[in-house]
């Protein structure tokens, strides 16, 4: 059932389960917050990641992508001077098919995604997997004499794994976005499998971390 969606375009992908604070300071935010706070039933909008362009500024959004996630409101904070601080977790998929600009912030017409595991016994055996894996990289993430890591065991729960492991690991936006838009669980966890590896094998071989987010920002001579 397509619905109409307030927007929160970010420089990040959210992912169902993914617990997001946010900072509502332009009045078009603040506006927006307001108007989903007065309205029925639970808050909720829609994050979705910038294709093209910035949050805010010069240019501003010049393009988003199809995929986002809709923000579910847990917590809504008005500060003295009109701002909001948010506490949201994602919570539903969706697919963005037009925009509407009649308010002063955007609202998108969106369709929900359902959740499909895929073929139910090699999900469950990619889950196993894919949970060996992500053991691994955040043992190698942590580093050297960093102590036993405790991880939730989902591997029973494909599609609870597959987003954990898209969530957490440090990765470009657009493999973050790519891993949102796959169809079902089975095809993410297949493909956070190769992802674990290749990062995992990065890791123990180079002693920096990645910085995913070094080629989206701009230039300083600072």
């Amino acid at each position: 059932m397509r619905e109409l969606l307030p927007l929160f375009p970010l420089d990040r992908v959210l992912f169902p389960g993914e617990a997001l604070p946010l900072y509502a300071f332009e009045e078009r935010h603040r506006r927006m917050v307001r108007d989903v706070l007065d309205g029925p039933g639970p808050g909720c909008i829609g994050v979705i990641a910038i294709r093209e362009g910035r949050e805010s500024g010069t240019g501003g959004v010049r393009a988003l992508h199809e995929i986002g996630c809709t923000a579910t409101l847990r917590q809504a904070k008005e500060q003295d001077d009109g701002r909001f601080v948010l506490v949201t977790v994602g919570t539903k998929r969706f697919r963005l098919a037009g925009l509407d600009h009649s308010r002063p912030y955007p609202r998108g017409e969106v369709d929900l995604l359902g959740e499909d595991t895929g073929d139910q016994t090699a999900a469950r055996l990619t889950a196993l997997a894919v949970h060996r894996a992500f053991r691994a990289y955040v043992e190698a993430l942590a580093g050297p004499g960093a102590g036993p890591v405790q991880i939730p065991d989902l591997s029973g729960d494909p599609v609870g794994l597959s987003y954990l492991v898209a969530e957490t690991m440090i990765l470009d936006l657009p493999v973050k976005q790519s891993l949102l838009a796959e169809p079902d669980a089975l095809c993410r966890l297949t493909t956070e499998r190769a992802l674990l590896a290749r990062e995992t094998t990065l890791l123990r071989t180079f002693p920096s971390t990645p910085a995913p987010g070094l080629s989206r920002s701009r230039y300083s001579s600072n």
